[in-house]
């Protein structure tokens, strides 16, 4: 998860939330007075929660920035998607829209709408969406119902 701080003036700034270590969580939940997973499980959409986190990181490139100092607009921080992220969900979502006999990549399309605009890198979030809404994944080989294992897996 990305969060994403435009400045009216200035290049936009990307702070990636998994690259945090655990001393810069305790420092994020000491400064806003919650504990880490308060802050990370609501990153999307809890400004308080993206600014510490964004402060957190910034400081690693200027330990003196004081979190009073670092105070976003509150239009100029958002949450987006990484590029592994959009792919996970929309294999996700795409997987299970697939499921119902009477879809059609129009409507796996539909089921994934949401991603694109959740997505850092729009096109890449498209290209996803397009392709896994383009055809029905082929059915894997029927498994017996009896055999009493799993799948076998071809040796590598």
């Amino acid at each position: 998860m990305l969060i994403v701080y435009s400045p009216q003036e200035g290049e936009p700034q990307r702070f990636d939330a998994r690259t945090l270590r655990v001393s810069e969580t305790v420092i994020a939940a000491r400064t806003v007075d919650r504990t880490w997973p308060e802050i990370r499980d609501s990153l999307d959409g809890d400004l308080e929660s993206m600014r510490v986190v964004a402060w957190v990181i910034a400081k690693r490139s200027d330990p003196s920035l004081r979190y009073g100092d670092f105070d976003p607009g509150v239009e100029e921080l958002a949450v987006r998607l990484d590029k592994d992220e959009v792919t996970r969900w929309a294999e996700a979502t795409a997987g299970i829209a697939w499921l119902d006999k009477d879809a059609t990549p129009e409507t796996v399309a539909a089921a994934m709408r949401v991603i694109p605009p959740a997505a850092d890198d729009r096109e890449h979030a498209e290209t996803v969406v397009a392709r896994l809404a383009a055809d029905r994944p082929k059915d894997p080989a029927p498994r017996d119902p009896l055999s009493s294992g799993p799948p076998e897996t071809p040796a590598i």
